[in-house]
């Protein structure tokens, strides 16, 4: 029973999580000026409203597969934006971008202090933190279309960035030939048990 609890409550984190990143990205589109997520329903933490069927649930299972265990991520189906709505498109873009790991790295701090008032399941909240603070910088690289590439089109001329958005279709195949190469497990973790580190937080990879 005590393993069906825990299960559920990091699957509860986890499809949270990913939904409370999606949402803030319409929420701050929304402050700026753009009604398009409003209107197309996005602006809702009811996870139906996020799940993409290949992001959230087949591309985990594959990265799984493909690190042996060691490393997965997911996303939901990024929010609807119109920049013309914005005042500054370039700006605003950039808010837009930063808007969805400051999220995750909200949700980490609030499982941190969690974790260390001792609250039950502490193990279960270790991973959601450290599944929160994967998905914040994750989406901090600079492959598009993850949020990174919106922060970096923010500070470049108008015709470098058309030449660097060309690379989009081809992110996915980018973000796979990382985690083939071992660049997650060697760049990424290495920050995350840092981060955990500075709390006195301990986890076993």
């Amino acid at each position: 029973m005590g393993s069906i609890i825990s299960l559920t409550l990091f699957l509860a984190i986890l499809l949270f999580s990913i939904t409370f990143h999606e949402y803030c990205h319409g929420w701050t589109a929304n402050k700026l000026g753009d009604p398009t997520p409003k209107d197309s329903g996005r602006l809702t933490l009811n996870p139906l409203a996020h799940i993409d069927t290949f992001g959230t649930v087949l591309l985990p299972i594959f990265l799984l597969i493909l690190s042996r265990g060691t490393f997965a991520i997911g996303y939901a189906k990024p929010v609807p934006i119109n920049p013309n709505h914005f005042k500054n498109p370039k700006k605003d873009i950039k808010w837009i971008g930063l808007s969805g790991p400051l999220a995750n790295i909200f949700l980490a701090l609030v499982l941190i202090i969690l974790i260390k008032l001792n609250f039950p399941l502490k193990n279960i909240l270790i991973l959601g933190a450290f599944l929160n603070l994967i998905l914040a910088v994750f989406n901090l690289i600079p492959i598009p279309p993850l949020d990174g590439s919106r922060i970096i089109t923010s500070f470049l001329p108008a015709d470098l960035t058309r030449q660097y958005l060309r690379i989009e279709p081809y992110g996915f195949f980018i973000i796979i030939f990382l985690v083939f190469i071992g660049f997650f497990r060697w760049a990424i973790i290495p920050i995350i048990t840092f981060i955990f580190s500075l709390f006195n937080i301990q986890i076993a990879l």
